[in-house]
């Protein structure tokens, strides 16, 4: 018995969007791991999808699965979305296709028209085939991404939905720099930050996948549970 494994982006809008990306004619190689291909998404695209998360760049776990969000960073996101009850109705899509070479690097592209239609686009599509009720940004790369979209679709009621910018999920290590008690601080912080995000995002949430949590998130393991 023949048994398929991940058919791929068969259905539109997404096939065409999978067939027409930008490539190193728009993604500089200087400041973008190109010889990876692009990274397109992870979680639902067959109309299930409640709260849409926007994130930031793949790194190297993302490019050996070809979905991104599945290392670190990703297993403390899906520990923030089971805290609001979702570990199916998710849907992920990143600022950037291709892995940056530093904070610069998406910095110095973050408006480049080319990636962020290319990206509207996405965000386009998700919404017209889901029910999403919230957006979570992961970073501050990700608050620009969700903002230049609401500022290219003026009219569209989508640019209301309830919405929460958090730190990036691995900010306490990336900016501690190996110092423990800075680590220590930082990651306090994350969570206060997190928080608060749950509480805002959680009753606009009309239906979740098991019951939210009641209690605060607390830990910075793998996966913020």
């Amino acid at each position: 018995m023949s048994i398929d494994f991940d058919s791929g982006y068969r259905d539109e809008p997404f096939l065409s969007l999978c067939r027409n990306f930008p490539g190193v004619d728009v993604y500089p190689p200087a400041d973008f791991r190109v010889e990876w291909g692009p990274i397109f998404h992870r979680g639902r695209l067959d109309g299930t999808a409640r709260i849409l998360v926007i994130g930031q760049d793949p790194a190297q776990n993302e490019n050996i699965v070809r979905r991104i969000l599945v290392g670190v960073a990703g297993q403390r996101t899906q520990g923030l979305l089971k805290k609001l009850g979702m570990t199916r109705s998710y849907v992920l899509v990143n600022t950037f296709l291709y892995s940056v070479f530093g904070q610069s690097g998406g910095q110095s592209n973050a408006n480049n028209p080319q990636i962020v239609d290319y990206r509207n686009r996405w965000i386009d599509a998700i919404f017209a085939g889901s029910p999403v009720e919230a957006v979570l940004a992961l970073g501050s790369l990700a608050d620009g991404a969700w903002r230049k979209w609401k500022a290219a679709r003026p009219a569209d009621p989508k640019r209301n939905l309830p919405y929460a910018h958090v730190t990036h999920p691995t900010q306490p290590e990336s900016a501690s720099a190996g110092n423990v008690a800075k680590l220590a601080t930082l990651t306090e912080a994350l969570l206060k930050n997190w928080n608060t995000a749950i509480k805002s995002l959680s009753p606009a949430l009309t239906q979740t996948d098991i019951p939210p949590a009641a209690s605060r998130t607390r830990k910075c393991g793998k996966s913020m549970t």
